[in-house]
């Protein structure tokens, strides 16, 4: 379970971008962030595995104070969640496997990393999140002959095979097309009823937050103004969210 109490993020220029975030996500939950640009959404997601530390509040996850680990127990908690990001961040040089197979390269001894030598186990981990998400043909496969969509599937297939107990996605579909972005979306939705593991996703696309999500938290100048069912969302919700009335409008 990820909990938020009271949280704010201050950067050092003196800009707020979280405000008093009090938020409960537990198993199971596929939840979308949505807001304006700038308005802490990516903020947000940054500050569970600790890529942002929070300056005020408390942030726990499964139990653990998060701002309280540094080092290795640092290390260890962020192989627990998994990032994808909209860059992909794939080595584009290589092929798709050996992209997924970087998985482990943080729990590995320090010689079989830089030699990249990789157990029968993990070779064979790093093929099922392929087929996991419907790219095991492409696994020999150099990452940059692939489309944008499947760039994005091996990213989701490496994070898979970390075994994570959280996926976090920050715009995983902004740089891609309509369709695309659906059967990535697709992708994330059989996942999360596949395994159970919580989702929670940074999109700019409302209707995708709307069709795929069950929870919709909508964030405004660093508050949460909405929360609650994807299917309860309304006009006047998107409204308070994007700020669509004007002041003093009726």
């Amino acid at each position: 379970m990820i909990e938020f109490k009271n949280v704010s993020k201050r950067y050092p220029n003196g800009f707020e971008a979280l405000k008093n975030i009090n938020l409960t996500i537990g198993e199971g939950e596929f939840v979308a962030v949505i807001g304006l640009s700038g308005a802490g959404k990516s903020t947000l997601i940054r500050t569970i595995n600790r890529m942002h530390d929070i300056t005020g509040g408390t942030l726990t996850v499964d139990g653990t104070d998060v701002m309280t680990l540094h080092g290795k127990s640092l290390r260890a908690f962020r192989r627990r969640i998994g990032m994808i990001f909209q860059s992909f961040n794939l080595i584009t040089r290589t092929t798709v496997v050996k992209n997924v197979l970087t998985a482990f390269v943080p729990g590995q001894p320090w010689w079989r990393a830089t030699l990249g030598i990789y157990t029968k186990e993990e070779k064979m981990k790093a093929l099922e999140a392929l087929d996991q998400v419907g790219i095991l043909d492409k696994a020999f496969v150099r990452a940059d002959q692939l489309s944008g969509g499947q760039q994005q599937r091996v990213a989701l297939a490496r994070t898979l095979a970390q075994n994570p107990q959280i996926i976090l996605a920050d715009e995983p579909v902004a740089s891609l097309d309509p369709v695309t972005a659906r059967q990535v979306m697709d992708d994330f939705r059989r996942i999360n009823q596949e395994t159970h593991i919580p989702i929670i996703i940074n999109i700019h696309h409302v209707e995708l937050a709307l069709q795929y999500a069950t929870r919709v938290v909508g964030i405004r100048e660093g508050e949460i103004v909405y929360d609650g069912p994807a299917d309860q969302v309304n006009q006047e919700t998107l409204d308070a969210i994007y700020q669509t009335k004007k002041e003093g409008a009726a």
